[in-house]
This record gives C-alpha cells, structure tokens and sequence, in this order.
C-alpha cells in the first residue's frame, strides 16, 4: 500500500516539476517560439505553487515552527520577486534582447529559493508539525488541486 505525500512531499514535487521546466527552458533555443510557451507555463505553475505554499504551509510554520515567521518572509520576499520576473517577462517576446537576461536573474532567484526552502523552511515544519497535520494539509492541497 502506498502512502500519498503530506503537504510537504507535495511541495517537494512541485519544486522537482519547477526545476525540470527550467531546465527545458534554459536548454530551448534564445528566441525561440518553444521558449516563450515553456515560460509561459512555468508561469502558471509556479503561480500555482506559491499560492498553495502562501495558503496552506506558510500560515502554520509561522503559527508552530520557532522562528517561523523569519522563515516565511524570507520565503514571501523570494515569491514576490518570483513574480516579478514573470511579470517582467509576459511582457516581452522571447525574442525580445532584455527577455534573457530577465530569464537569467528567474532562474538564479527561483534555484536559491528551493534550495532555501528545502535546507531550511521544510525540515523546521517537518520537525514542528505532527506528521497527522501535514498529512491533511496535504489532502487539502490535492482535493483542491483536483478541483481546479
């Protein structure tokens, strides 16, 4: 019988669908059609993700791991700037001569951060959280998921 992931397998996943879409992004053509639409949709998944995370895990950690709320700033401020890359980058074409080097800073920010939030912010929930909560935090993840 296999187990489903808690909330923080889940997060974990998303962070391995992240990191391969950015790796299908970097080694697409410069300007290239292909990696606009790959852009585009890392996009919408790490909207997806971020949201989830800002919904679901943040408010506990800073609730119930100490220093929690350290934690989960520095993950909002990374998100925020997450975002603004993409942002950035919906406006402008692949071919377009900023859309690179805006690609370049995303991914520079986007690698720091999950590696940040996996050294640091997962395992402190990990140790504060029952394994019971993050289990039904992880549930509600996918049955809202399964929703949409």
């Amino acid at each position: 019988m296999s187990r489903r992931p808690d909330i923080l397998g889940e997060f974990t996943a998303d962070h391995k669908a992240v990191t391969e879409l950015l790796d299908r992004v970097e080694a697409s053509a410069a300007g290239s059609a292909e990696r606009g639409e790959l852009v585009a949709r890392l996009t919408d998944l790490l909207f997806t993700h971020c949201s989830a995370e800002e919904e679901y895990l943040f408010p506990v950690v800073q609730h119930d791991v100490p220093d929690g709320g350290a934690l989960v700033f520095s993950s909002i401020h990374d998100h925020l700037a997450i975002g603004q890359y993409l942002s950035d980058l919906q406006g402008l074409g692949p071919a377009d001569p900023a859309f690179d080097a805006l690609l370049s800073g995303l991914a520079d920010t986007l690698r720091r951060h999950l590696a940040g939030e996996e050294k640091l912010l997962f395992p402190a929930a990990r140790k504060a959280l029952p394994a019971a909560a993050r289990a039904a935090l992880g549930e509600r993840l996918r049955a809202e998921r399964a929703e949409a």
